[in-house]
């Protein structure tokens, strides 16, 4: 048996969590993917899945065999695009990661221009409020608004993102404006549910720098950063988010930015990436061609001018995710 074969199939099995999802992604017939996954587990003398008609899961040989298949492939396949020029010239498929609202508005615009800027590589760009796994889920390159997590990513810092809350003119001329945050008990609140919902909203405290949390009862619980800005500007509630994902609203006049002097400290943002003996040149490419471009981009949502932005000769790297 092609026993590299069997261990791509395996590894997209996995990846793609059943059989027949692998099967379409692989186009080969189904009967043909289960049966060379069933002479790898003879050969290697394990089972490396449990099939059950709901689900499939990997048994403890299981895990293990694909953490180390893994390693294989990624090695094969960095062979391969050195041996086709990829670390001489730039070329071949980024895959580029960014939450849902910030790809469309910032990032959609600047990968037009490299596409254009270098014709023989092929983006793609994955949208997703949930943080996709760059490992697990084959992506090149990430952006990360918040605080990151130490780890053996590789960070670009190219700005930071206030977290504002805001109120159309009509809501607050009827409910009146609040001017500390202990008043938006009083108001009704449009609340963004990224997953884990919480029913309180932090701040600082001026001079201080105090957290206040202040608890909030939503008139309104969304999925998305784009239907809580809508709902703002329908006078549903106030509604907490960071500053890109209403500063259209803002600039139209829809909604209002109020309790400026409680905000909390700006998020970072960073360019991510797994850390490489020597990055693919499409990736090094993108990363000083996007970088200078976010930051300038970025400048008006963190209150620090063009010249106090991090300047484009600051490598700006630190192995944090």
């Amino acid at each position: 048996m092609d026993r590299f074969e069997a261990m791509s199939m395996f590894a997209a099995v996995t990846e793609k969590g059943s059989f027949s999802a692998a099967s379409r992604a692989l186009h080969v017939p189904l009967a043909t993917l289960s049966r060379k996954i069933s002479d790898l587990e003879t050969l290697l003398g394990v089972q490396l899945l449990t099939r059950t008609t709901r689900k499939l899961a990997l048994t403890e040989a299981g895990i293990a065999y694909l953490a180390a298949a893994r390693r294989i492939l990624e090695q094969v396949e960095e062979a391969e695009r050195e041996a086709a020029g990829e670390f001489i010239a730039p070329r071949g498929e980024l895959v580029i990661t960014a939450p849902i609202s910030f790809g469309r508005r910032h990032l959609l615009p600047i990968v037009s221009q490299f596409l254009a800027t270098f014709p023989e590589i092929n983006v793609r760009l994955l949208q997703s409020d949930r943080n996709l796994h760059l490992v697990d889920d084959h992506v090149d390159m990430a952006v990360r608004i918040g605080a990151l997590p130490d780890s053996s990513m590789v960070a670009t810092r190219v700005g930071s993102m206030r977290t504002v809350t805001c109120l159309s003119p009509r809501l607050a001329a009827g409910h009146g404006r609040p001017t500390e945050p202990n008043d938006l008990q009083r108001m009704p609140c449009v609340a963004f549910d990224m997953g884990v919902p919480s029913p309180h909203w932090t701040y600082r405290s001026p001079g201080l720098g105090l957290r206040l949390e202040v608890a909030i009862q939503p008139r309104l619980s969304v999925t998305t950063a784009d239907a809580a800005a809508q709902a703002a500007i329908d006078n549903v509630g106030v509604t907490r988010l960071l500053h890109y994902q209403v500063a259209d609203a803002v600039d139209r006049g829809q909604l209002e930015i109020i309790l400026e002097t409680f905000e909390r400290e700006p998020a970072p943002v960073h360019l991510v990436h797994v850390p490489r003996g020597q990055m693919p040149l499409k990736m090094r490419r993108f990363l000083s061609f996007a970088a200078p471009r976010l930051r300038q981009a970025l400048t008006r949502f963190s209150g620090k001018t063009a010249a106090d932005a991090p300047s484009d000769d600051e490598p700006g790297m630190s192995p944090r995710e």
